[in-house]
């Protein structure tokens, strides 16, 4: 074995390692748009130290207040209302909401916030229901899902959408 072939093999062994035996999943981008078509934030979702995702969303000209922010199903987000993203990503078939006794949805997070007179937020949602490989919890799954942004805050517990309102941002989640 030539010595530059070596280090080769030897350099990616000590990657796999150093991640657990698995391979890290590149961070994803997605853009996400208003029901005009207009781009409203932007989110990089990459894998969490523990599983799951991080995803960190960065968006502005929203109202301002509690927002429930969702991993739909379908990789589609056709305005204006966005229904071709489905209903909550849930391979399970769990009740919805993280405070259900038969839940969550692995698309179910916590609320964020929006602040300001420019509509912005800046945040770091926590998914440990989801993750960037390829079983059936992979955001990939089925060719993709989408990230919603509902008008209003989820009550974490109404089976399916948490009273979480009208659609308002969608953006899709594929490799």
């Amino acid at each position: 074995m030539t010595k530059s072939l070596f280090a080769a093999v030897f350099m990616a062994s000590l990657a796999v390692s150093f991640s657990g035996g698995a391979a890290v999943a590149a961070p994803v981008s997605v853009e996400l748009k208003d029901a005009k078509g207009v781009v409203v934030g932007r989110a990089t979702i990459k894998a969490g130290p523990k599983g799951g995702v991080l995803i960190h969303l960065r968006a502005k000209g929203l109202p301002v207040g509690e927002h429930a922010a969702h991993i739909h199903v379908n990789a589609k987000c056709e305005g204006p209302d966005f229904t071709s993203a489905g209903g909550h990503f849930n391979p399970d078939m769990k009740k919805h909401g993280l405070d259900s006794e038969f839940g969550p949805h692995a698309g179910d997070m916590a609320n964020f916030t929006v602040i300001g007179k420019k509509g912005k937020a800046d945040v770091v949602l926590v998914n440990t229901h989801v993750n960037l490989g390829s079983d059936d919890h992979s955001v990939f799954s089925n060719g993709g899902t989408a990230l919603m942004i509902h008008a209003m805050k989820d009550d974490l517990k109404t089976d399916p959408t948490g009273n979480a309102g009208p659609r308002i941002a969608c953006g899709v989640i594929t490799k």
